[in-house]
């Protein structure tokens, strides 16, 4: 069954007559046509798929082959949208309830329709991946590991954290990524003590820990990792560190099952780190869902996530932490697939320490 024919066997469910999505991943995931936000949306009836959009589009369009979906080109997007709505007789409409409170007000001034909101209809279908998906994950995965190593092969001491992303945004893109998913980090020395540092124009230093956590579309999709190394000798605690943050990532992607609540999952990993005396100085939660954004459902899993329970094919981030201010930080992330057959972890760079400059 298609992604779109599994929305609209929601609707009766759902006591609605068709369904408006904004969200351009979510028409993306549904059609397989880009769209950039605000640039138009999706009408789905029972019986049909509409991309309403402007004649921006219109080459775009007459090249895209779908079973399914069709395109109407205006410029007063849900204008058309209503009249269409009117046409065919919609009484109820459902959104996603993400969409901004400008647009809302739009659709509550224009619809005749009663418009009625929904939470994350189709972020909750994209949460389990289909084959297609999960290969194209792997790629990315394996660009991602491939992108770290020629970080690995060209950093050395005297450079700024900034360049160091400007080198692997250049390799990725060079190399299959149309663009990243976040802001690098690449925080080095004291600035790793910090989980969402950004690139500075500090410059990376002998004794320095480096964490570098980065994430690039490739094909639509995202991976999402983080390796931290060393350039010289680093402090002892921080080598002693990188090894409880290595083990309790181990521990989760171990403890990993279909079926498997969140809050078990984090206390996994978690737990090694509390024994350690670290518990303080780990303050985030211990991964999140990866695909077609860098973060999907699940959003978080951690401490409260009871009512998280990991599916068959889904894909998930694992990325425990330590940060010590005045000293430096580690982190580790791997993203792994979730199966009846046991777990996949999609990054294959090693996690080992690797001192860079010995």
């Amino acid at each position: 069954m298609s992604r779109i024919k599994r929305l609209q066997k929601k609707f009766d469910k759902l006591y609605i007559d068709a369904f408006l999505v904004t969200n351009p991943e979510n028409i993306y995931y549904l059609t397989g046509f880009h769209l950039t936000a605000g640039d138009g949306c999706l009408l789905i009836t029972q019986d049909n798929a509409i991309i309403i959009t402007d004649d921006r589009y219109q080459l775009a369009l007459e090249e895209f082959e779908s079973d399914e979906a069709v395109g109407m080109i205006t410029r007063d997007y849900y204008g058309t949208l209503n009249k269409i709505c009117q046409g065919i007789k919609i009484t109820v409409l459902g959104y996603e309830d993400t969409l901004s409170y400008y647009l809302f007000d739009v659709l509550d001034e224009t619809m005749s329709a009663d418009i009625v909101p929904f939470h994350y209809q189709i972020e909750q279908m994209r949460m389990v991946k289909d084959s297609s998906e999960v290969e194209l994950l792997r790629q990315v995965a394996n660009l991602h590991s491939a992108g770290y190593q020629y970080v690995l092969a060209n950093i050395h001491r005297g450079m700024t954290e900034r360049h160091v992303a400007n080198l692997l945004d250049f390799w990725m893109k060079e190399h299959g990524a149309t663009s990243a998913s976040f802001p690098t980090i690449v925080a080095s020395g004291k600035n790793a003590a910090k989980p969402h540092a950004t690139a500075s124009e500090k410059i990376i230093e002998d004794g320095d820990i480096v964490t570098l956590d980065f994430g690039y579309y490739v094909n639509g999709y995202t991976a999402d990792m983080t390796r931290t190394f060393a350039v010289g000798s680093i402090d002892p605690e921080l080598r002693d560190v990188y090894q409880i943050v290595n083990e309790a990532r181990q521990a989760v992607i171990e403890a990993a099952h279909v079926g498997q609540r969140g809050d078990q999952l984090d206390l996994a990993g978690r737990q090694l780190i509390e024994e350690a005396g670290y518990g303080d100085e780990f303050n985030h939660g211990m991964g999140h869902g990866i695909g077609l954004s860098v973060h999907e459902l699940p959003a978080s899993y951690g401490p409260n996530a009871k009512n998280v329970k990991l599916r068959n094919n889904e894909v998930i981030t694992v990325e425990p932490g330590i940060y010590i201010p005045e000293i430096g930080g580690v982190r580790i992330e791997d993203d792994i697939l979730i199966t009846h057959g046991g777990v996949e972890v999609l990054t294959d760079a090693s996690s080992e320490l690797i001192i860079v400059g010995d």
